[in-house]
């Protein structure tokens, strides 16, 4: 096995727990000091209460919001295993919390709009440091670009191998972080008075644009989110243990970046940023190792952003949140996932981003406000969760929740004020996202609206009476519907139309086919129920997530164990082609529903509709969502009624039956 059982702590867990959940969060001392000490005007401000009021800030951030409420508390609340944000929302769904829906998908869209930014900005801010090294060299966008492509590509081969790749270069990333933090402390210990929040206050409220630093403290949790939303990638216990090593040495380099900014007379050299200013105080001979190990750890930071949003979009899936799309296993556990169509459509947005800012500096301004919205959707989710778990401890969670809240609110504020800089970008990416989520889900509302399923024992007199007429031709002779009915005691309504509405349907043998994936990488077994002797049955295919869905050879395998049973005849019902040897044919109904014209639809209805054929045309085929070989499937538009239908009047202007046509004259005529 490739994988590795994220229920346990192991040594493999914690190397690849490492490679995929802290690239993000691991790499921010890369940009967290220049955007706190940088001013509007261009310049930097290493001045003693902003130096030690941001430090105090960083570190109290990752306390309260990283360790508290991520890994402690949001760690607890999985759904199934699986983390993030839809997590949430489907444990209060069952609790039929009903205001959940809009931060849910609030929560969605801006982890999507920051899918953007994120591996342009980690890149770019490791590359550019290749600039202190070739002054000379005019641009870094074709590196940074070059690298980018080629981390999508690699995302199909699974986030377990590339965990194990990844994994030792966070563990050699992170014991720099940590040998450059140590020197610098040694030299100035008076930054440890920063672990005061004392000072952070002193900051944020006494020193002039104090507040607005918030935005750029923020940056230093910007990768919190993955520790939660990888949680199906990983499992609670590796990423709780290895969390607890990673934080400590990322405060450390933050006071270690602290102490050097308060050296008397430290400015920063052209093109440094303080990371790189940080390496080259103790050699410069250190700085090109430096740009090549933390380049690998930008590209591990891209990685966690991408396996969290492959995770939130497989949940949004399954949640019916989202059409259906291509979903990939690269390795033997479901939680490793790949999803092409997301994959190259941030590849596609990471792009877009270095097209509009260029330079990570630039890109700054656009980073932190999206997730800034995240997380305060995500502490009302997850607050809400708590109190219906315990409710005797509802006054501590509310206490509890409205401090994060408070924080979360601050630091919303604060970037409020990169809008016009740049944020408007991440932004205006959000509602697009939260749009398109909105609108495909008030369309399902109005598919909701027909009746689903039919209760099988209506269906039975029906099809004995379209088989037994003997004006009806026979379609086939066997007849496979796929069906969304987890039951044999029901049926989808658009087959029923399908059946017997439109031209019925007549065949020797119907079958009602079900599809399921199980949680088991491999194996495919079924069950069968009798609905008509002989001559209708409802199948249970199920297949392991990694099996090839080969749907039509399968029911071709159930129907030859059924013949050696004599439960089948397993002869043609076409008397010419009784005698070949290739065994009866099979013909598959796949049916695509579509709102009947006659339907009343408002203006708004209709804008839902055309959004959820939109949104439909980018995910799989109905043919391709049932694994169908589309030689032999027939795909067929059904008409559905979602609200009211018309009633037009129409008024005969008048009826006269006593005219007479000679039909003589015409015989006349025609002679």
């Amino acid at each position: 096995m490739s994988g590795f059982d994220t229920k346990k702590l192991s040594l493999a867990g914690f190397l690849i727990t490492i490679g995929i959940v802290f690239g993000d969060i691991g790499t921010s001392p890369l940009y967290v000091f220049d955007a706190v000490t940088h001013n509007h005007n261009g310049s930097n401000d290493f001045s003693e209460l902003r130096i030690i009021g941001g430090l105090s800030a960083i570190i109290w951030t990752l306390i309260l919001l990283a360790s508290i409420k991520y890994i402690y508390l949001a760690l607890n609340a999985d759904n199934r295993g699986e983390g993030g944000i839809f997590a949430l929302y489907a444990l209060l769904k069952e609790k039929k919390v009903k205001w959940i829906l809009i931060p849910a998908l609030i929560g969605c869209a801006t982890l999507l709009a920051d899918g953007f930014i994120t591996p342009a900005i980690s890149i770019s801010s490791a590359v550019e440091g290749i600039k202190t090294v070739i002054p000379e060299l005019h641009s870094t966008i074709p590196i940074v670009v070059s690298i980018i492509i080629v981390l999508f590509l690699i995302q199909q081969f699974g986030t377990a191998s590339i965990g194990k790749v990844f994994g030792p270069i966070m563990i050699i990333w992170f014991g720099f972080l940590l040998y450059l933090g140590l020197v610098h402390i040694a030299q100035n210990t008076e930054v440890l008075k920063a672990f005061n929040p004392y000072y952070a206050y002193k900051m944020i409220f006494e020193e002039e644009g104090g507040f607005f630093t918030l935005g750029a403290v923020f940056l230093c949790t910007t990768g919190a989110e993955a520790l939660y939303s990888d949680l199906g990638h990983c499992g609670k216990k590796n990423i709780r243990a290895s969390w607890t090593l990673m934080s400590t040495i990322l405060v450390i380099n933050y006071l270690g970046q602290a102490a050097m900014c308060l050296k008397p007379g430290f400015q920063l050299e052209q093109n440094q940023t303080v990371f790189y200013a940080m390496v080259s105080f103790i050699s410069k001979d250190l700085v090109p190792f430096a740009i090549v190990i933390a380049t690998a750890a930008t590209i591990i930071a891209s990685q966690a952003l991408i396996t969290g949003v492959f995770t939130l979009m497989n949940e949004a899936i399954k949640l019916k949140l989202w059409t259906n799309l291509k979903v990939k296993y690269p390795t033997e556990h479901n939680g490793h996932i790949y999803i092409p169509f997301i994959n190259w459509f941030l590849m596609i947005g990471c792009l877009l981003v270095i097209y509009l800012f260029h330079t990570a500096k630039e890109m700054e301004a656009s980073y932190g406000l999206a997730i800034t919205i995240n997380m305060v959707m995500t502490s009302l989710l997850l607050g809400m969760l708590m109190i219906l778990r315990k409710p005797k401890l509802k006054i501590a969670y509310i206490i509890i929740f409205s401090i994060f809240l408070i924080i979360e609110f601050f630091f919303l504020a604060s970037n409020l004020g990169k809008v016009i800089d740049g944020g408007w970008f991440t932004l205006a990416l959000s509602v697009v996202f939260f749009t398109l989520l909105y609108l495909y889900h008030k369309a399902k509302d109005l598919r909701r609206n027909i009746t689903e399923y039919v209760p099988m024992n209506q269906v039975i007199p029906l099809l004995n009476a379209v088989r037994n007429d003997p004006k009806i031709a026979y379609e086939s002779t066997n007849l496979v519907y796929p069906t969304r009915s987890d039951s044999p005691q029901k049926l989808d309504s658009t087959v029923f139309h399908s059946l017997f509405k439109k031209r019925p349907r007549r065949a020797e043998v119907t079958w009602f086919l079900h599809l399921n994936i199980t949680n088991e990488p491999w194996g495919v077994h079924y069950t069968v129920n009798e609905i008509i002797d002989k001559h209708c049955y409802y199948v249970s295919l199920n297949f392991g997530f990694k099996e090839e869905h080969r749907v039509e050879f399968m029911m071709k395998k159930i129907h030859d164990k059924m013949v050696e049973k004599e439960e089948l005849s397993g002869k043609s019902i076409f008397d010419s082609v009784k005698n070949l040897n290739e065994g009866p044919d099979f013909k598959f109904i796949v049916l695509n529903s579509r709102v009947a014209t006659d339907n009343l639809l408002t203006p708004f209805q209709i804008i839902f509709v055309k959004v959820y054929r939109f949104i439909k045309a980018t995910g799989l085929s109905a043919a391709e969502d049932f694994g169908l070989d589309k030689t032999n499937v027939c795909v067929e538009y059904v008409p559905i009624s979602v609200t009211k239908q018309l009633d037009q009047e129409m008024i005969e202007d008048s009826e006269d039956y006593s005219v007479k046509i000679d039909k003589t004259v015409d015989r006349r005529k025609k002679h």
